[in-house]
């Protein structure tokens, strides 16, 4: 038989060819297996050689490994596989139960899940695994669609369904008979609350109807419920709360969610000392003017999807490139998809190339908010003197004059992303290599690995506050940083720290759209074209120079105006006198000379 390493459905990548193979030895092994279990059966099977398996793609995975693995994302997001803990692989029912795939039904599949992926991945390392508790799960869903609340119908007709036609889908096949759901809305109160929150608007979650999924369709969409009698008066429940559409309470990794588990399935009271008492909300609520509560108000401010709330502004990769970025619009793509993926992401290059800028501009877009509430978007920056104890936890002077274990940036990001389980959260760290990441990070560097992030991975800190306290990263923080390569002074990154993160390289890009920018800031064609001709070469000889070389090179920053201009050999001449003459003399300062030729060579004319 032909090896299964170079077999091809047309019109498809490659990987897709694994879907059966996949299934049948998952089924050789019971429903479940691990990954080396089903990578060593399926090479078997397959006739996979040595040669085929040592094999790499550009990123230097195994081809045969990644192939199986992105079968198995497919598959997955299909609703015919699920893991039910870290490294165990299993079939779903429908995985189990479906008859074999022909090549057009498993071209059918890959498209029917495609419409939410480029399709393109062959290269790229498959995203790690999602665990998908065996035992029951517990849903938090809304009811509310474009065409008003469906919640009296889906009760009628003993059903929930997704209203978005590609959203959601992957969490929506993720729900098996057994689990339990809950219809809620969310709402923002700031007024006549059950606790004292001095004045601090609360997010709030009403729990209108629970019940039992008793199937799933498999469309991504539907499945049904068996509803228990609806709510007279919902149930409002405050400070944890899921915003979006579907959540799946993670219990396994989250005492809170358990508690909210408790309070929407078992009828439990809230313990809103508890919450006010833990460290998110309890330094909101010190922070807070205790006074501005004005108890002559009586407006509820609410803000409810039962009634018209106002829409945040998205933001989106379309966003960055009207902007003035100048990374084709592909490559940003690409690049925000290995972050979401690899959870932790490094922008690197020469100076001038748009790091920083580029950094928080993608945090936007994975987020998807134009505008980002300041916990979901922190930004810090790395330097010499910057401590374990400054950016993760140590003692520092309190008010009274004592020493207190104070929680750093890190840990207060943390803290966020637990307490907003359903939002994305961001920590921007510029210069990342100006520090010693290495000793900063401390433990955090094993914790940030993207298959890492649950409380089964929790570790104990060097400072603990409590016996026995461990500190986990929860799976929607995402960490980008951005790394200066030319600057020598700077501590190299260890093995380490490149293993947990995804690095991209930046590079000079006076191309077609920089040159578009350039025209609309009021440069003619003549001094564009004289600008980039300069630049370009000015770069070859930095690239050719044995000690400077590529990483060296001047970023089109520098070039780049931010308002229009009205004397375009002007303004050039002022930008290669006060930014591009001084970096060359730094680069060449054991040769003046030449950082002086190299000037009068961008200034002539």
């Amino acid at each position: 038989m032909s090896s299964l390493f170079h077999a091809k459905i047309e019109g498809v990548p490659q990987f897709v060819s694994y879907f059966e193979p996949i299934r049948d030895a998952l089924r050789h092994h019971g429903g479940k297996a691990t990954p080396r279990e089903v990578y060593d059966f399926v090479a078997k099977q397959g006739d996979i050689t040595p040669e085929d398996w040592a094999k790499t793609n550009k990123n230097g995975r195994p081809s045969f490994e990644n192939r199986v693995a992105w079968a198995r994302f497919y598959l997955t997001r299909a609703g015919w596989m699920y893991t039910p803990k870290r490294g165990l692989w299993a079939l779903t029912d429908v995985g189990d139960k479906s008859p074999v795939l022909t090549n057009d039904q498993a071209a059918s599949l890959f498209r029917g899940v495609q419409t939410q992926l480029k399709g393109h991945e062959e290269e790229m390392n498959a995203p790690a695994e999602h665990v998908q508790p065996e035992g029951t799960q517990y849903w938090f869903v809304g009811a509310m669609w474009d065409e008003g609340e469906q919640m009296q119908r889906f009760i009628r007709d003993g059903i929930w369904q997704n209203g978005y036609e590609h959203k959601f889908s992957d969490l929506v096949h993720s729900m098996k008979p057994g689990d339990r759901i809950a219809i809620k809305s969310t709402f923002v109160r700031k007024y006549n609350l059950p606790f004292d929150n001095k004045g601090v608007p609360i997010s709030g979650m009403k729990i209108k109807a629970i019940g039992t999924i008793t199937r799933n369709h498999g469309d991504g969409r539907t499945v049904d419920v068996e509803w228990e009698e609806p709510l007279a008066q919902p149930r409002e429940w405050y400070f944890y709360t899921y915003r979006t559409t579907v959540n799946r309470a993670r219990v396994e990794d989250e005492g809170l969610a358990r508690k909210l588990v408790a309070f929407a399935f078992e009828g439990a009271a809230q313990d809103y000392d508890f919450f006010m008492s833990h460290s998110y909300w309890r330094d909101r609520f010190l922070s807070a003017d205790a006074g501005t509560l004005d108890d002559t108000d009586s407006s509820e401010e609410l803000l409810d999807e039962d009634e018209a709330a106002p829409i945040a502004a998205v933001y989106s990769i379309a966003d960055i490139v009207a902007e003035g970025c100048f990374v084709p619009e592909a490559e940003l793509h690409s690049i925000l998809k290995q972050w979401q993926t690899k959870k932790n992401l490094i922008l690197q290059g020469p100076p001038g190339t748009g790091k920083t800028w580029l950094a928080k501009r993608l945090a936007k877009a994975l987020i998807g908010l134009k505008s980002v509430p300041d916990e979901q978007l922190r930004v810090v920056q790395f330097h010499p003197a910057l401590s374990y104890e400054d950016f993760v936890r140590g003692y520092r002077p309190g008010g009274d004059g004592r020493l207190t274990l104070t929680d750093g940036v890190f840990l207060q990001v943390v803290q966020a992303a637990i307490a907003q389980p359903d939002v994305e959260h961001v920590l921007v760290i510029e210069e990342i290599n100006r520090g010693n990441p290495a000793q900063v990070l401390g433990e955090m560097l094993t914790l940030l690995e993207s298959s890492k992030r649950s409380r089964a991975d929790a570790m104990e800190l060097a400072y603990s506050k409590t016996r026995g306290e461990k500190v986990y990263v929860p799976d929607n923080l995402y960490v980008i940083g951005t790394m200066n390569v030319a600057d020598r002074s700077l501590a190299l990154v260890d093995l380490a720290l490149r293993r947990r993160f995804a690095f991209v390289n930046l590079v000079p890009s006076l191309n077609s759209a920089w040159q578009q920018w350039c025209t609309s800031k009021g440069l003619d064609e003549a001094a564009i074209t004289h600008i980039q001709t300069r630049m370009q070469a000015l770069n070859t000889e930095i690239a050719a120079d044995r000690a400077l070389g590529p990483q060296f090179q001047i970023g089109h920053s520098y070039v780049t105006p931010h308002e229009p201009v009205h004397d375009a050999q002007t303004w050039f001449a002022e930008v290669v006198q006060s930014e591009i003459g001084p970096l060359l003399h730094e680069y060449w300062f054991d040769a003046p000379e030449r950082a002086e030729d190299a000037i009068a060579k961008l200034l002539q004319a």
